[in-house]
């Protein structure tokens, strides 16, 4: 068995031609795996049972062309997010812009170029691990999140809303949709440094001593530990996150006592859904907060623990909010603040 060829990306061709299917084996069988069809059923039927990581397809087929089989690919579930290079004789803009539209990634014109097809080819390919690298790191970040909420007494689905929460305020601060994009799936580490907070504390039931307060003060800079200096963009963004999000605006949080805008906005606005989440939700230590009595518990907070102008955003966008917490919300009534 030849193991080189299985770590190889797999480039199904298709072509009707037995010529072309054997000039495009001389341009790539050094640096891929081919696997060879000569119409379009038989593609499809190739592609279903083993999904490749890139189609090289003819347009001008019998039966089905390669525009039918494009879109037959991007239909199909396991093979919608495979790259799509159409290679043909049709040169005019007129075809190259349907075959695009069909769902295609790029459109060579025959005949080929064995270095520009094998740039192409490795560009998409690159694309394509770049965007699951992308997606391996949302997982991670998620599992991680997740692995906070066990050591503590809150659900998964806290972190969830809060985030959601964080992404409306990010939204609403000015945030491009990127940007808060990224900070929704930063969010939900803000908490990991719990993990190395004894259970004993983390889990008491009642009121801290100063000397467990102390030792339960010390998670932001354990999350910024655990996260380290990635070079991720988001996991940058968890880190500032896990070690900003208890400062408060007045300069009286921790771990660095940091005020007003000295506090990166990224650990303002989480600190601010996260709270709003925490009130207005059951634990195990306290019942939900009404949301009329939350609101006003934050706005007589707005200047001391929170930044007064995301304070007025979240009151502007309370609505959105509240949709979220009704999409994401917990089997339980609300019921009125202790005394």
């Amino acid at each position: 068995m030849d193991l080189s060829a299985i770590q190889r990306p797999t480039v199904l061709v298709v072509d009707d031609e037995p010529l072309n299917l054997q000039v495009v084996r001389s341009m790539l069988h050094a640096d891929y795996r081919l696997v060879f069809a000569k119409d379009g059923r038989s593609a499809l039927t190739l592609a279903a049972a083993a999904t490749p990581d890139l189609v090289l397809l003819d347009v001008m087929m019998p039966g089905m062309t390669g525009y039918e089989v494009c879109r037959e690919l991007k239909s199909q579930a396991l093979t919608r997010f495979v790259p799509v290079i159409f290679a043909t004789a049709l040169a005019d803009e007129a075809n190259e812009e349907l075959g695009l539209a069909c769902g295609a990634v790029d459109y060579v014109v025959k005949p080929l170029n064995a270095g520009i097809l094998r740039a192409r080819i490795r560009t998409h390919l690159s694309l394509v691990r770049m965007e699951e690298l992308h997606v391996t790191r949302l997982q991670a970040i998620r599992c991680l999140g997740a692995a906070a909420e066990y050591k503590d007494n809150e659900t998964g689905l806290h972190v969830v809303r809060m985030s959601h929460y964080a992404h409306v305020l990010a939204l609403a601060a000015g945030y491009g949709a990127a940007e808060a994009d990224d900070l929704l799936h930063a969010a939900p580490m803000h908490d990991i440094g719990k993990i190395g907070i004894p259970d004993a504390i983390l889990q008491k039931p009642g009121a801290l001593t100063p000397e467990e307060r102390t030792v339960m003060m010390e998670h932001p800079r354990i999350g910024a530990d655990i996260l380290g200096n990635h070079p991720s963009r988001l996991f940058q963004l968890a880190r500032t996150i896990a070690l900003t999000h208890h400062e408060k605006w007045d300069g009286s949080g921790y771990p660095h006592g940091l005020a007003g805008a000295d506090i990166p906005l990224v650990g303002r606005i989480v600190a601010l859904a996260d709270v709003f989440d925490a009130l207005t939700s059951a634990r195990p230590y306290k019942p939900a907060w009404p949301v009329e009595d939350a609101m006003g518990w934050i706005q007589s907070q707005s200047g001391s623990h929170f930044d007064p102008a995301l304070v007025e955003l979240l009151q502007q966008n309370l609505p959105q909010l509240l949709e979220i917490k009704a999409r994401f919300g917990e089997e339980t009534a609300a019921l009125p603040p202790p005394a």
